[in-house]
């Protein structure tokens, strides 16, 4: 299984490193101290288009412009950069969709190129759809950072190529903070924190709206033109765990499907600051709380599904994952 380290220079300089790069240069801050070890042109010039930056670079490099620029607001306006992206192709597969769900298919199956940080998934249950972000290169200090830029990204998409904010709410997967007036005013009102994932959720109707500028063969030509992108070992990981979560796997076999030893594996992932357990658990956290919220399942069914002997184990491996327990998760997504 192929997959891309945080080390290796995989993304195009020109697009997202150099819109946070060039939005903070506004400011007048020295471009060699915004830029220093991100693999960016210390000059502030705008670097080819065959210039790549690694995953850690970008990181570094978004580390130090929200240091530089401290605002409250600083993600929420990078975010409004982000997309459509750099790659010419898919900016014009996103600008020709047909509607904000066709725009979040594109989005969700080229994530390397168009969403390189953090990885988009999607799902549409019951009249509902979940854009929700998972880690690709593992940067817990940036996460609430991470997620402001990329949730105010799809929001600053849609309502370009749409006309119109689309009615989202949002879910966090962090505590309140102690003031929320720039989500409110970059995303919107319907705010939810203590949530376990971060996600974005949007009535299937709304998002199958048509869009203006729709052309769904121009878009279908675009994105076949694409090229594709090899997935982070996060990415990779996660969604090799989820085809597998009701098989109990392990981490010996998991390595096997990745052509690694068990060794190895343990210590890439630990360049990530993570284990093989805590990312299982987190797929298992997803498809619990997706069991619970899709299907009202019960614990003794969600025990069921993913392999426990009884619903008192589950409880107890719940607990253990999010701090809360199944009736008063259930409880506060109900409300």
């Amino acid at each position: 299984m192929r997959y891309a380290l945080p080390d290796e220079p995989s993304i195009a300089a020109c697009g997202g490193p150099w819109r946070m790069l060039d939005y903070a240069l506004q400011a007048e801050i020295a471009p060699a101290v915004l830029a220093r070890g991100s693999g960016m042109p210390g000059d502030g010039a705008q670097p080819p288009g065959d210039w790549l930056v690694s995953p850690a670079q970008y990181l570094q490099l978004l580390r130090n412009v929200l240091r530089q620029l401290d605002s409250p607001d600083t993600s929420f306006m990078l975010g409004q950069f982000l997309l459509p992206g750099a790659d010419a192709a898919l900016a014009n597969a996103l600008r020709h969709a047909g509607s904000a769900l066709a725009a979040l298919e594109i989005l969700c199956s080229r994530p390397a190129q168009l969403s390189p940080l953090l990885r988009p998934r999607l799902h549409a249950t019951g009249g509902q759809l979940v854009l929700y972000w998972t880690d690709s290169h593992g940067a817990p200090g940036l996460r609430p950072a991470l997620v402001e830029m990329h949730m105010a990204a799809v929001v600053s998409l849609a309502r370009w190529l749409g006309g119109r904010r689309l009615p989202w709410r949002f879910c966090f997967n962090r505590a309140r903070p102690r003031h929320v007036a720039q989500h409110e005013v970059h995303l919107g009102p319907d705010l939810r924190f203590d949530c376990q994932l971060d996600a974005m959720l949007l009535e299937l109707d709304a998002a199958r709206q048509p869009w203006p500028g729709a052309d769904a063969a121009l878009s279908a030509a675009a994105l076949a033109a694409a090229g594709e992108a090899v997935p982070s070992l996060l990415d990779a990981l996660y969604s090799h765990l989820l085809a597998q979560v009701r098989d109990n796997p392990t981490l010996e076999g998991t390595s096997t499907a990745f052509g690694v030893s068990p060794a190895t594996l343990k210590r890439h992932l630990a360049r990530y600051g993570t284990t093989f357990q805590a990312e299982l658990d987190q797929v298992r956290t997803h498809v619990a709380l997706y069991l619970f919220q899709a299907h009202q399942a019960d614990n003794e069914a969600v025990a069921s599904y993913l392999g426990f002997h009884d619903a008192a184990n589950f409880r107890r491996a719940f607990k253990r994952w999010t701090g809360s327990t199944p009736a008063l998760l259930r409880a506060a997504m109900a409300s």
